[in-house]
C-alpha cells in the first residue's frame, strides 16, 4: 500500500513539475518568437527609412538645381513635386521608426537625418547646397552605423 501511495504521489510530482517547465518553455518561446519579429520589423523599418531619406536628399538636390538652372517652370515645377512626395515618404519611413525603436538616440539620430534632408533646397548658392547634402549624407550614414548593431 505504501508502495502504491508513493508511485502516485511520484506520478502527480512528476505531472506538476513536467507542467511547470513546459509552461516555461512556451513563454520562452512566445518571449523568443516576439523579440525576433521585432527584430525583423525593425530591419525593415530602418532599410526603408534609409532607402526613403536617400530618395529625399536625391529629390531634394534635383529640385535645388532645377530652380538655380533657369529650367522651364513646368520642370521646375515637377522636380518641386517629386520632391513632395519623397518627403512623404521619407515622413511615413520616420514614423515608423519611432514608433519601432524604443532608443531615444537612434530616434533622434533618424530625426536630425530627416531634418538635414529637408532643409536642402533652401541652400543659397552651390557650395552650401554641396556642404548641407554631404550633412544630410553623413547624418543619414551615422544613423545607419548605430542602428546596425541592434538589429544584428
Amino acid at each position: 500500500m505504501d508502495a502504491a501511495l508513493i508511485a502516485v504521489l511520484g506520478t502527480l510530482l512528476g505531472s506538476v513539475v513536467t507542467h511547470y517547465f513546459q509552461g516555461r518553455a512556451t513563454v520562452r518561446g512566445a518571449e523568443l518568437a516576439r523579440a525576433e519579429q521585432l527584430r525583423q520589423e525593425r530591419i525593415s523599418s530602418y532599410s526603408a527609412f534609409a532607402g526613403a531619406v536617400h530618395d529625399y536628399r536625391r529629390g531634394q538636390n534635383d529640385r535645388w538645381f532645377r530652380a538655380h538652372e533657369n529650367a522651364p517652370d513646368a520642370v521646375a515645377e515637377a522636380s518641386r513635386f517629386a520632391s513632395y512626395e519623397a518627403r512623404i515618404t521619407a515622413r511615413a519611413a520616420l514614423v515608423r521608426v519611432q514608433l519601432v525603436c524604443d532608443d531615444p538616440r537612434l530616434r533622434h539620430l533618424a530625426d536630425h537625418a530627416f531634418e538635414l534632408t529637408h532643409c536642402l533646397h533652401e541652400a543659397t548658392d552651390e557650395t552650401d547646397r554641396d556642404e548641407r547634402s554631404r550633412r544630410a549624407k553623413d547624418a543619414l550614414n551615422a544613423f545607419v552605423a548605430a542602428v546596425a548593431p541592434t538589429v544584428r
